[in-house]
């Protein structure tokens, strides 16, 4: 049987959901979605996901009321419905087109199961290039917003990993760190964590947030700033966050080493410390 998703309202096998041909999403990429993880059967930080949706919502003027309201019970009954208590999350929100009949917003939730990455990517780390073809700018009015208008970072990526990378890094048009196809980015120098700030503009990650909020309670320096690329490249460790990835460490910018191509000791501290939060929000296993 395929996996049920929900959609408007129910719950339907994958192979049968579907969405009008008008669909302004379909025709525009005019969307917005969340990704997140679940850990035995508790969507993390889910409250902070909506929280984002809605506020790039009301920024760029996309209709997502009432349908943002069944997101929990929504993500509740599809995780029951597949037997997952471990799972990575997709929640995506269509507006109505003009020339749609029903002036509702279209709510899709599908769920797969993941325990992340195996232990070993994050013992060896990824491999990220320098994204130099395409700029992020505080014009484009999608840049901070998780929009399904995401062709771009596909394509960005797709060429990243025909190099051998798992990741590439966006510049500003003043050469300064932006963040990565799909995840913020932090880099660690003597000690301080160092980040992009938002309106460089970079997405409000959630993972970014309680990175930050666990280096405070750790009392690992840490600063919201410009960063250069020559800062990068002289990183002693660079981490990138997602919901899904959690804490990656980089530990290559394509031929240079970082870390010595090992995770280095923040980088694990804050990871260590990201797990115990998951046990403190989500339960252990």
């Amino acid at each position: 049987m395929d996996p049920q998703v929900y959609l408007n309202g129910k719950l339907i096998e994958l192979g049968q959901a579907c969405i009008p041909v008008s669909s302004t999403t379909l025709l525009h990429g005019v969307g917005l979605f969340e990704t997140l993880r679940c850990y035995n059967g508790t969507a993390m930080r889910l409250d902070r996901h909506m929280a984002r949706l809605q506020t790039s919502a009301a920024r760029l003027k996309v209709a997502v009321d009432p349908a943002v309201q069944q997101i929990p019970d929504a993500v509740r009954l599809v995780l029951d419905a597949n037997g997952l208590a471990n799972a990575r999350l997709r929640i995506t929100l269509m507006p109505p087109g003009p020339h749609q009949s029903v002036a509702e917003p279209t709510l899709l939730v599908t769920a797969e199961y993941t325990t992340g990455y195996p232990p070993e990517t994050y013992e060896r780390g990824w491999t990220a290039c320098l994204c130099t073809d395409h700029r992020q700018s505080v014009h484009d009015p999608l840049a901070g917003h998780k929009t399904t208008s995401y062709f771009a970072r596909l394509l960005v990526l797709r060429d990243a990993q025909n190099r051998g990378c798992q990741e590439a890094l966006w510049f500003t048009p003043r050469n300064l760190l932006a963040e990565g196809c799909i995840s913020n980015v932090f880099v660690i120098k003597n000690g301080t964590l160092i980040t992009p700030p938002l309106d460089t503009p970079v997405l409000p990650g959630v993972t970014r947030e309680a990175v930050l909020q666990l280096a405070a309670a750790a009392q690992i320096p840490a600063e919201e700033r410009d960063c250069t690329v020559d800062e990068l490249l002289d990183a002693d460790e660079i981490l990138l966050t997602n919901s899904v990835m959690e804490i990656m460490p980089v530990t290559r910018i394509e031929k240079k080493p970082i870390a010595g191509e090992k995770p280095g000791p923040v980088t694990r501290q804050l990871a260590e410390a990201y797990r115990d939060l998951v046990s403190a929000e989500c339960g252990r296993e």
